[in-house]
């Protein structure tokens, strides 16, 4: 009885999550899937109110956080089980300063007019009222029915299924497959923690761990929605998230075997090696063993915490955390784009490569390509105006390919204890740029368009 109960637990809410977050379904003629179309629900329920709700939560971000400073909070507890407020508002002082001027540009995109650099309808205007609602609202569904996806052990099944296909084409262990598939659909973020933790704890060499961590921790599903928002193409999700599925893993595939990554040590963190190589139990199917790890995971769950707790756990920490982070760095990145000449400077070397491969506006889509080293959503935003679908959809497909940004994926990087440095993380992203770019060229003028 009990095992029975478990399976239950395991197998609807999992079918329910793949449902919301896979499952294609046609709206008006076009295709898209039932969490957008929730969130597009949602957002046109809220629009009366949203700059004050976004106001109100740049102002909780910093407000909460100078607070937490000033009380010396993070002394008091920084050795004890960080508390969801802690999660919150104990940041380093770089993500202070960041909080603190996205409440600035909150203040002066609603008050300051549209005359001056920062309020303009090109740059914080843009990132205040066409963004952050699309995140607000996303981050809401997301974060409340993410769980459904993460915690009743459909992680762990999918990652045994995947144990005989990560040593041989990626030379992963087998349990690289879960820190994939939780970025894919949770989070990048929650890739690079899982991938940072088992390297601390000896799952992982110093090759191993970086490879993951620079490959596969991945936007999610959610983030990658909004991106195909952001250039108004939400109708192709399903062949957009296909693309960009696919230019990723043949990346991954081939970015391990050049510098830097190839240049890594094959050793633990500290220094030993080891030809151990993780198989399955013997006697045993890779669908069975899922099974297994899926039952375990959900033994003694509790389902309403589960969903609802965890859920309001994680809206709060991404509406806390990550809308006032997109509202600084995107607004910057849009200020130099349209006042200064350095992303047009940046882009040049690309644009022959980009009238080679025959893709329209080749110029307009050049200047996109940097932006994404310094957020993932700048490339959409800065395309979003060109006419042409074919080209804002590649921008769209190579800024998630590009995945090391440093307004999240990037920082986490730096800040883990994962051995990758600054210019490293540089370096992979622009060979990720040219090796997704005409894979991403290719598949949308022979499949798409």
């Amino acid at each position: 009885m009990k095992n029975c109960k478990n399976y239950i637990k395991f197998i609807v809410p999992s079918l329910i999550g793949m449902i919301l977050f896979m499952c294609p379904i046609i709206q008006e003629g076009k295709v898209t899937i039932p969490i957008a179309v929730l969130s597009g629900l949602l957002e046109g329920w809220i629009a009366p109110y949203i700059q004050w709700i976004l106001l109100a939560i740049l102002t909780i971000s910093f407000g909460g956080a100078v607070a937490w400073k000033l009380m010396g909070m993070e002394k008091k507890k920084g050795k004890q089980k960080k508390s969801l407020l802690q999660n919150l508002f104990q940041v380093s002082p770089l993500w202070l300063v960041a909080r603190g001027i996205a409440f600035l540009f909150g203040l002066l995109v609603i008050f300051g007019g549209d005359k001056n650099a920062i309020s303009s309808g090109d740059t914080g205007a843009l990132v205040f009222y066409d963004l952050l609602p699309i995140l607000f609202t996303i981050f809401f569904l997301a974060g409340i029915l993410l769980p459904l996806l993460l915690n009743f052990g459909l992680l762990e099944f999918s990652g045994a299924l995947l144990i005989k296909v990560m040593r041989p084409v990626f030379g992963l262990p087998g349990r690289a497959a879960i820190d994939a598939i939780a970025s894919w659909l949770g989070d990048g973020t929650i890739g690079v923690l899982l991938t940072s933790k088992q390297y601390e704890e000896g799952f992982y060499t110093e090759r191993e761990a970086c490879v993951i961590g620079t490959n596969f921790s991945l936007v999610s599903i959610t983030f990658s929605l909004v991106v195909i928002n952001t250039v108004g193409l939400p109708h192709m999700f399903i062949p957009f998230y296909l693309t960009i599925t696919f230019a990723c893993i043949v990346v991954a595939i081939l970015l391990p075997k050049i510098p830097p990554l190839s240049k890594k040590k094959d050793c633990y963190v500290d220094g030993s090696h080891s030809n151990d190589r993780e198989e399955l139990p013997a006697h045993t199917s890779s669908l069975r063993y899922g099974i297994e790890r899926a039952l375990e995971k959900v033994s003694g769950l509790p389902m309403m915490k589960s969903i609802f707790v965890d859920g309001f756990h994680n809206v709060i920490d991404m509406w806390i955390g990550v809308i006032p982070v997109v509202m600084t760095v995107g607004t910057i990145a849009l200020v130099i784009a349209e006042y200064t000449p350095v992303f047009k400077i940046l882009g040049l070397p690309f644009i022959p490569i980009l009238k080679l491969l025959q893709v329209p506006e080749a110029v307009a889509a050049s200047q996109t390509l940097f932006a994404g080293f310094a957020d993932m959503l700048l490339p959409s935003v800065l395309i979003a105006n060109v006419s042409n679908d074919m080209t804002r959809f590649i921008v769209a497909a190579v800024s998630v390919c590009q995945l090391i940004y440093l307004s999240e994926v990037g920082a986490l990087l730096l800040a883990s204890k994962i051995p990758v440095n600054l210019k490293e993380i540089f370096i992979l992203f622009i060979e990720r740029t040219i090796i997704t770019l005409p894979i991403i060229v290719v598949v949308a003028r022979v499949f798409i368009f």
